[in-house]
């Protein structure tokens, strides 16, 4: 009877397989050892990415798609926020679930602490002057997004660039070099819209939402605010409010804080009110980056100007008063005025010359 014997070589391979030590398990990857920098909104996280740049990690904790002034952080979000280094606020009671979330007191930076006299009350007139009684009148909560003024937003990245100096001074250099960048982009994007806006200055503006205090301020608009949301219609309730709010102020201009619905746009139109997106870029976008939305916003603005402008000159070549050929014909051509009219002091040289102050108006003439 034949037995199987095991072959002498598969023994040995057997033996030495089992004697060999186990294969070590790889190495997890090093922890992070750059300071953690947590923000509120996504002005803030941005500001920090800029000016930190890859010296720092930088946490925005919260979903895509909400509102960060009207979040309330879960437990893991929470978490974030107390494992961070620094925490930047907004300040002007931006995120309140603050006050109760048990932060350090030394790692919380207000962005806006040595702007508090700039702040702007929810219920008051952004154009009020300082002390003015309109002004001592108002005991709202404070309007929030305070970075919707450039020069505000200038303050604000300020005090992230001092607190990143002192907990990284070994990076110094950088840090300055870096926030000199972000310096001269806010200042250019506040230029740009002040003279994208200045057409728009004496134009009766509706806010949908009463948000945009602080761009109202920094450009100097006349505007009322609704309490619209771009993805709801407003229905017969919310369009017979707008009629009674045009019945005083007469504005042809909405600005919305999103893209909104067709059929508002339509039915807005339809009243004889066009629609202007500004976003505020509270949260992260779904594209680019903060700048890269105002821009979109100013080339918004700056459209909407160019076409009220256009409009405006027109009504007022439409209602100038006609001259005849001639002398008055040349005069317009070269902007000069007829002889006759020249050296008449009366009537004659006010006629001549109001044509051209009228046709050089700016667009928020009537």
């Amino acid at each position: 009877m034949n037995r199987c014997r095991p072959l002498p070589w598969l023994m040995s391979v057997a033996l030495l397989a089992c004697s060999q030590p186990p294969e070590p398990p790889a190495e997890a990857p090093p922890a992070d050892s750059r300071p953690l920098i947590a923000a509120v909104n996504y002005p803030l996280a941005w500001m920090a990415e800029r000016i930190g740049g890859d010296a720092i990690r930088v946490a925005l904790p919260l979903p895509p798609t909400i509102d960060p002034a009207e979040w309330q952080p879960d437990p893991q979000a929470l978490e974030v926020y107390r494992q961070a280094e620094l925490v930047l606020l907004n300040g002007a009671g931006y995120a309140p679930w603050v006050r109760h979330a048990g932060l350090p007191n030394n790692r919380l930076i207000d962005t806006t602490r040595h702007v508090r006299d700039r702040l702007i009350r929810e219920d008051e007139d952004p154009l009020a002057p300082p002390g003015s009684p309109a002004e001592a009148a108002v005991h709202g909560d404070w309007a929030t997004m305070t970075w919707l003024d450039p020069t505000l937003a200038i303050a604000q990245a300020t005090e992230i660039r001092d607190a990143l100096l002192i907990y990284l001074p070994e990076q110094e250099g950088a840090i300055r070099a870096r926030y000199a960048v972000l310096l001269h982009e806010l200042e250019s994007l506040d230029q740009s819209l002040e003279r994208a806006f200045a057409p728009l200055a004496a134009e009766p503006l509706l806010f949908s939402r009463p948000i945009y205090q602080y761009l109202a301020r920094r450009y100097r608009l006349q505007g009322r605010a609704l309490n619209w949301r771009p993805d709801v219609y407003p229905g017969e309730a919310g369009f017979d409010e707008l009629r009674a709010l045009r019945a005083e102020f007469p504005a042809r201009l909405m600005v919305w804080e999103d893209y909104l619905l067709q059929v508002t746009v339509d039915r807005l139109e339809a009243e004889g009110v066009r629609s202007l997106v500004y976003r505020p870029a509270a949260n992260r976008p779904p594209d680019g980056d903060f700048l890269a939305v105002m821009r979109d916003n100013l080339g918004n603005v700056a459209r909407f100007a160019a076409e009220f402008s256009a409009e405006a000159r027109a009504a007022a070549e439409a209602e100038a008063p006609q001259t005849g050929p001639g002398d008055a014909a040349e005069a317009t051509a070269t902007g000069a005025l007829p002889a006759e009219a020249a050296t008449d002091g009366g009537a004659g040289s006010a006629d001549a010359a109001e044509p051209r102050q009228a046709t050089g108006s700016p667009a928020g003439a009537p």
